[in-house]
């Protein structure tokens, strides 16, 4: 969202911390309002100026935490934003409670249009990954290149341990979760939800764990905690379900901008075996397998994720000065 008033947009107001949210060293917080939406973005100040802008999507049950190691390790490359999508970390619902991939995928384009930063290196990962190829594919001018990690594309096998996230997307699934669970606490939460996403849950450090339990707890407490798992998941699995030209892989062949995969061989919620289809099926795309990774690589492995994707920039930026001289 930019900083100065535009039609139709309230301007941003900048907020040390949004609830008991953490801001970690370096990153600022703020709200932005559009009609309908309200986003949380978490940014931080890249450190020269003139570095191209980048935005980061997390995935279902994420927030913009998940990206701020790589954000940090990223400074000096790019200016970076990460929003918290609509109903997930400290953004409300949207006013129709539409959680669908093509309404996020509106809400991050109306982002983008507001903010006139782009176009953008964009990151997607999980969730956030279909959301970031959609947009891509139906705006390829506001997108420069293209980041996925651990993309949620349509598999005709889901992993077994990816079905009850799945089954969250069916009709009142989600209240009966709630009362079977109700009796954990924010630790054991916590810790079941990292045996799932990282690929060696003991790379998380104490400290990493304490905010994440903390950042449980407070979610918990949100009364939209629970539709906005399920709406989401619906959302995934609608998207899944869906043909022709607006089906996702169909969308992947559609993106232009130079594409990063990065995908991770333990894996429990998107399956490794995808990467190769995901190669064939961006164009020169390139593809970056982690075995030792889980769901998210930008968490366990930020390094790696970094230099990769500056590998990518570098490509991308010779392409486009070859080109501007072969028209000149």
């Amino acid at each position: 969202m930019s900083s100065t008033e535009l039609p139709g947009v309230r301007a941003t107001a900048e907020l040390p911390q949004v609830g008991d949210v953490r801001v970690g060293e370096g990153e600022r917080l703020r709200t932005a309002e559009l009609p309908g939406l309200t986003l949380t973005v978490r940014s931080r100040p890249p450190v020269r100026e003139g570095l191209a802008p980048a935005l980061f999507l997390h995935g279902l049950g994420g927030s913009s935490q998940n990206w701020s190691a790589l954000m940090a390790l990223l400074e000096d490359t790019v200016d970076g934003e990460a929003v918290d999508l609509p109903g997930f970390g400290s953004s409300p619902p949207p006013a129709n409670r539409d959680y669908s991939v093509t309404a996020l995928a509106r809400a991050v384009i109306r982002h983008l249009d507001a903010a006139g930063r782009g176009p953008v290196h964009l990151f997607g990962n999980s969730l956030g990954g279909a959301v970031s190829t959609r947009v891509a594919a139906v705006r390829p001018d506001v997108v420069r290149t293209l980041t996925l990690i651990s993309p949620a594309l349509p598999e005709l096998r889901v992993q077994r341990s990816a079905v009850p996230t799945a089954l969250l997307a069916v009709p009142g699934v989600a209240p009966l979760f709630a009362r079977l669970t109700r009796d954990l606490t924010a630790e054991q939460r916590t810790r079941g939800v990292m045996g799932l996403c990282y690929g060696d849950p003991a790379r998380v450090t104490a400290e990493s764990f304490r905010y994440a339990v903390e950042e449980t707890e407070r979610r918990m407490g949100l009364p939209h905690f629970w539709e906005a798992l399920a709406r989401s998941s619906r959302g995934i699995v609608d998207a899944y379900t869906l043909g022709g030209q607006h089906g996702l892989w169909r969308q992947a062949g559609r993106v232009l901008a130079p594409t990063l995969l990065v995908y991770g061989g333990r894996d429990q919620l998107v399956s490794y075996r995808m990467a190769h289809k995901a190669a064939a099926s961006f164009r020169g795309s390139r593809l970056l397998c982690l075995p030792e990774a889980g769901h998210v690589a930008m968490m366990e492995h930020p390094e790696v994720v970094a230099s990769a994707f500056r590998e990518l920039l570098r490509d991308a930026e010779h392409s486009e000065r070859r080109d501007k001289d072969g028209r000149g």
